[in-house]
C-alpha cells in the first residue's frame, strides 16, 4: 500500500499526525502557517503528516471529503509559503491520494533536526515574526520564552562544534591556499576575432580619405581571414557594431577554450573531526568577479564532428551550481551527510576556473560558509587563490 495512502486511511490522530476536514486554500494560509509550525516542531522521530478531506464524528468513526484538484496545482502554492514564512528550511510534500473514492491531500513535512521553526516575517497580526508552535497529542500549543530556550539547549547539546570541521583544497594535508598557472586570454576565439575586425576597423579609418579604402580593405581582409572567406564590403558602423556583438558569437568557442583546454579543475575537501556525522551538510563560496578571473556556469559543450554537442544530463547534473553576480560569484552544492574522521570531496565534478596573465603575481580570496542542520553553527573561512 502506497505509504502516505496507509497514513490518510489507517492513521488516527497524535502528535505526528493531523486530520483537517477542509483543504486550507486561499482563505485558510494563517492555519495552514501554524499548522506546519506546529507539527515541525512537535517531539517525534522521522516525517509527519496533515491530511486534509478527513473528518472524524462523535463516536470516532473515519469520514472522507473530496478535496478540490485545484487545490494540488500550485495555487495557493504551499511550499513558497513554508519556504517564504518558515525558518529555518523546512521540506514540505503534498499530493493527492484517494479514499473510501474520495480524493484527499496529504502533507508530508520532513527534515525536521534544526528546532526551533519560527515564523520568519509577520503574516498578520496574530501571526508575527519569531511566533513558534508546537504540537502535542491532538493540540496545538504557543511556544513561550522558557520552551523555546530548553528546544536551544537541547539543540546546543546535541550539536557538533564548527571548530571540528576543516575545509580546504585536498593533498596530504588540507591546505588554505593554492597556486594556478595563468593563460594568454589574448588567444581566445572572441578576442581573435575582434583584433581582426578591430585591425580592418583601422584602415577603413586610415584610409578613408585617400580613395583606396576598398583596395586596403580587401588586402587587408585577405591577409587576416585567407582566400577561402569572400570579402564583405562592411562600413565602419557595421565592424564596430560587430566587434560588440563578437563574445556572444563565439561564445562556445570560448567556453570551450576556457573550461576545457586551458582549464584549472578547482576541488575542495570538508573534514569532520567531531564525534557524529555532519546531516544535510551544503556548502556556499563566494569569489571575486575579474575580467581576467572566468568560472564555468556549467560545463562546455564538446565538439563532434562538425557541431557542438551538449554532455550527458548525468554529467551536466553534477557540476555545482554557479550564480555569476556583478561584483561576485556564487557557489553552492549540498553534501547530504559528512562521515567522520574520512575527508569528502566537496564537488562531484570539480570547478573549473581558467585565469588570464593580467592576475599573475596576484592572490584571490575565496570566502566558504559550510552549513549542517546539527552544527553548532555555520563553519567560516578563507582560502586563497595565488596565480603564477
Amino acid at each position: 500500500m502506497n505509504r502516505l495512502l496507509k497514513i490518510a486511511r489507517s492513521a488516527t490522530p497524535g502528535t505526528g499526525v493531523q486530520f483537517r476536514e477542509e483543504a486550507y486554500g486561499n482563505h485558510g494560509i494563517r492555519r495552514f502557517l501554524k499548522d506546519v509550525l506546529a507539527i515541525a516542531n512537535a517531539a517525534v522521530d522521522g516525517p509527519r503528516y496533515i491530511v486534509t478531506g478527513i473528518s472524524y464524528d462523535d463516536r470516532g468513526n473515519k469520514h472522507a471529503h473530496t478535496i478540490d484538484r485545484d487545490d494540488f496545482s500550485g495555487k495557493p502554492s504551499y511550499h513558497s509559503l513554508v519556504a517564504d514564512y518558515i525558518e529555518p528550511p523546512l521540506r514540505v510534500k503534498y499530493q493527492p491520494v484517494t479514499v473510501d473514492g474520495k480524493r484527499v491531500g496529504v502533507y508530508e513535512v520532513s527534515d525536521c533536526q534544526d528546532k526551533p521553526y519560527m515564523m520568519r516575517i509577520d503574516f498578520s497580526e496574530n501571526l508575527r515574526r519569531g511566533d513558534a508552535y508546537v504540537r502535542v497529542d491532538t493540540a496545538t500549543v504557543k511556544l513561550g520564552r522558557r520552551q523555546l530556550q530548553e528546544m536551544f539547549e537541547q539543540k546546543f547539546r546535541e550539536s557538533i562544534s564548527h571548530e571540528s570541521v576543516e575545509v580546504g583544497f585536498p593533498g596530504e594535508i588540507i591546505h588554505k591556499d593554492i597556486q594556478l598557472p595563468t593563460a594568454d586570454l589574448s588567444k581566445m576565439p572572441s578576442a581573435v576575432a575582434a583584433e581582426k575586425l578591430k585591425q580592418m576597423l583601422d584602415i577603413r579609418k586610415k584610409f578613408s580619405n585617400t580613395g583606396s579604402t576598398t583596395v586596403m580593405a580587401r588586402l587587408t581582409h585577405a591577409r587576416l581571414f585567407g582566400s577561402d572567406r569572400p570579402y564583405e564590403d562592411r562600413s565602419a558602423e557595421d565592424l564596430v557594431q560587430e566587434v560588440s556583438d563578437i563574445r556572444n558569437k563565439h561564445r562556445t568557442e570560448d567556453d570551450y577554450f576556457l573550461y576545457e583546454e586551458h582549464v584549472q579543475k578547482l576541488q575542495l575537501v570538508v573534514h569532520n573531526q567531531g564525534d557524529d556525522p555532519i546531516e544535510n551538510a551544503s556548502l556556499s563560496l563566494v569569489l571575486p568577479n575579474h575580467n581576467s578571473f572566468y568560472v564555468a556556469s556549467r560545463l562546455p559543450k564538446i565538439p563532434k564532428e562538425d557541431r557542438w554537442v551538449e554532455r550527458g544530463p548525468a554529467a551536466r547534473a553534477s557540476y555545482p551550481a554557479v550564480n555569476l553576480k556583478d561584483d561576485s560569484i556564487h557557489v553552492t552544492t549540498a553534501l547530504g551527510i559528512l562521515p567522520t574522521d574520512a575527508p569528502v570531496q566537496v564537488f562531484e565534478t570539480p570547478l573549473r576556473v581558467c585565469v588570464g596573465h593580467e592576475l599573475r603575481g596576484r592572490k584571490l580570496g575565496i570566502r566558504y560558509s559550510l552549513f549542517g542542520s546539527n552544527l553548532r553553527g555555520a563553519v567560516k573561512g578563507k582560502l586563497r587563490l595565488i596565480f603564477r
